[in-house]
């Protein structure tokens, strides 16, 4: 066999690799977000992402109550196709806002690398939070003068990447 076919072929196994550890990482993505939502009947969900070109790429699911308050935050963090969603249970129980305000503090780098990415991430989340919010809140203006046919508002708003 010549060496531009065993190059080809290995490009060819490389790329199903790759495909299979997409998949099955999109499958845990899906997992986890079902189990959000189940467990989680009310309030909103918000996912933020942070890429990095060479550093590690995080994504943050953030779920706060109706009351605004945080109920969870799970974080999947790293370079590869296996990292997991882990909770960060220091942030249950926080306001928006100040998780709006952590997130910044983190944000800016002063706290290391990877707590700027986290930052980033659940930043991005807060603002997804910050839109479903908003547009649930005009639809809500719009058809305050019509009888509401929802049955109630105990609905998980979700905002997905």
């Amino acid at each position: 066999m010549a060496t531009w076919q065993i190059a080809v072929l290995l490009l060819v196994i490389v790329w199903a690799l790759q495909s299979v550890g997409v998949w099955m990482q999109m499958r845990h993505y899906r997992q986890a977000l079902g189990d959000i939502e189940q467990r989680f009947q009310t309030g909103f969900v918000g996912t933020g992402f942070m890429r990095g070109r060479f550093a590690k790429g995080t994504i943050a699911l953030v779920v706060v109550s109706d009351q605004l308050i945080v109920d969870r935050i799970a974080v999947m963090s790293g370079r590869s196709v296996f990292a997991k969603f882990q909770p960060l249970r220091e942030f249950d129980g926080l306001t928006l806002d100040e998780l709006r305000a952590k997130s910044a503090a983190f944000a800016d780098g002063s706290v290391g690398k990877s707590a700027k990415s986290l930052g980033l991430a659940v930043a991005k989340a807060i603002e997804q939070i910050d839109g479903v919010r908003l547009r649930k809140a005009e639809s809500m203006g719009s058809r305050s003068d019509q009888p509401s046919t929802e049955r109630s508002s105990a609905n998980l708003s979700m905002a997905v990447i």
